[in-house]
């Protein structure tokens, strides 16, 4: 009954957390929003202490509940391992009990912690789980989403009806999708073969929350007077972690995934108050497994009570006419959402789970491709513009990387300014009359000025007003030269109020 009750959570979560990532018209967040924000990671650079506080409580109360029910890449092995089990008969009893690899665990966990502290983000998150599956979702799951919701819309169309509409699918950055392939594929193997080996030996939030996990109140208890050390258990245990030669569980690597508990035939394993006696939990088994069961199923009410957030759904309105495609043009400092307060404290949280990403309605984040910032969002007006209306990124980040903002506050925040470059405008090398990014500027930060003051039928060229301009990128992204546009925004490191 656990059992069911475990994998009915997790796949309520995985696929919370998934059509996070798949969901591009922003109506989802404010009823599942809740669930990227009590992810590990995101929580503790969001500084979110009541969250952090709760899952290491849980933890310390009833196991590693939080990789076999909460964390989307735990329950992603899980699915892998499960389709590996139905394949034969045979593979349903294929794990092995495997002493820990402390050396290994310990040393990544040192190094990821070492990272996050030197600001070297782009490496640390290479192995954190919520980063990890944000890239899989965003890169991966995403496109397919799209081109079967684009799929639907040209059938929608040809009924004579708007239930769908379609939207652009495109590669925002191909060393990040690269990234995502290979994260998927190690992971995949390493579930297919062994169940959870990512989890127990590679991954920093099990290695910190096994820390935790050992001294838990309540775990899977071995009556060593009914055990007839058969192994089932063993061959069933996707963490690898319990010996049935010895009758012992290693509580640092137990996910409380409940499977070992339906697998044992004599009844031998039961979900109990670990500091009782053996001789008593011989005694009254099915009493402890019910107290068990009411733990484990409090734990999870605790942890959807304490954490669920309200946002609001914002809508934006249709974009403009398309035309041709500009170069990315070469930055000073790249520019990031209002909301960062800046470029610092933007790295400093961001955990690249891409979730900002997918759901920018504006085409303008992408992953990074530099060095030192390597997945982490930056904008970009090649294929939009970051309208003032739009606060869709402050609302879905869950690490704090992008603040809460209004739209009010958006329109006063100044991200960067605009820099014109007359030599490749077109009222100079065509000789023809433009205005274009003068007409769409929101902020009303650019004017036209007479090319030669002393001729009245001369030619208008624009100018812009540094204060004025927020940053948005209206102008760059409507400029028509081609292939570098004459007006390209110059981030700011630190955001100013206009």
């Amino acid at each position: 009954m656990l059992r069911k009750f475990r994998i009915i959570l997790a796949a309520a979560f995985f696929t919370g957390v998934t059509l996070l990532f798949l969901d591009f018209t922003g109506a989802l967040h404010s009823w599942l929003g809740w669930m990227a924000k009590v992810q590990l990671l995101p929580a503790i650079l969001a500084v979110n202490v009541v969250t952090v506080a709760v899952l290491l409580l849980l933890t310390l109360l009833f196991g590693r509940i939080y990789c076999s029910v909460i964390c989307p890449l735990g329950i992603m092995q899980d699915v892998v391992s499960w389709i590996h089990g139905r394949t034969k008969k045979k593979n349903r009893y294929r794990f092995t009990y495997s002493p820990a690899k402390k050396w290994l665990r310990y040393t990544l966990l040192v190094l990821f912690v070492v990272a996050l502290f030197a600001g070297a983000h782009s490496i640390a998150v290479l192995i954190a789980p919520y980063s990890a599956y944000g890239r899989i979702a965003a890169n991966l799951l995403a496109p397919v989403y799209r081109l079967g919701n684009n799929f639907f819309a040209w059938i929608a169309e040809r009924a004579g009806s708007y239930a769908f509409y379609s939207v652009e699918v495109w590669i925002k950055s191909f060393t990040t999708f690269i990234i995502a392939v290979v994260t998927f594929v190690i992971i995949a193997v390493l579930a297919w073969k062994n169940g959870r080996t990512w989890c127990n030996t590679i991954c920093p939030v099990g290695t910190f929350l096994g820390f935790f996990s050992r001294y838990s109140l309540f775990a899977p208890v071995i009556d060593k007077a009914k055990c007839t050390s058969c192994g089932l258990c063993s061959r069933q245990c996707k963490a690898s972690c319990i010996n049935p030669k010895e009758h012992e569980i290693d509580y640092s690597r137990c996910v409380v995934c409940m499977d070992c508990l339906e697998s044992c035939r004599e009844g031998a394993i039961h979900y109990a108050f670990r500091r009782k006696r053996e001789e008593k939990a011989s005694d009254t088994g099915r009493a402890v497994s019910n107290d068990g069961r009411r733990a484990f199923l409090t734990s999870a009410v605790i942890a959807g009570a304490s954490t669920a957030l309200k946002a609001q759904e914002m809508k934006v309105d249709g974009g403009l006419a398309e035309i041709a495609r500009a170069e990315k043009p070469q930055r000073s400092a790249p520019i990031v959402p209002a909301g960062s307060i800046s470029l610092k404290n933007f790295n400093d949280h961001c955990t690249s789970c891409q979730l900002c990403v997918s759901a920018c309605p504006n085409n303008v984040l992408r992953p990074s491709s530099s060095l030192m910032t390597l997945m982490q969002p930056e904008m970009s007006y090649e294929r939009g513009y970051c309208r003032p209306e739009c606060t869709r990124c402050s609302e879905v980040c869950p690490a704090g990387a992008i603040r809460p903002i209004s739209k009010e506050e958006k329109s006063s925040v100044q991200i960067g300014h605009a820099v014109i470059d007359l030599n490749l405008c077109v009222v100079n090398t065509d000789e023809v009359s433009c205005g274009n990014c003068s007409r769409h500027c929101p902020s009303g930060a650019i004017s036209m000025v007479r090319r030669n003051p002393d001729q009245e039928a001369t030619l208008m060229i624009p100018v812009v007003d540094e204060e004025k301009c927020i940053g948005c990128g209206a102008c760059e992204n409507l400029c028509p030269a081609r292939p570098f546009t004459a007006i390209h925004v110059e981030g700011h490191e630190i955001h100013k109020e206009i």
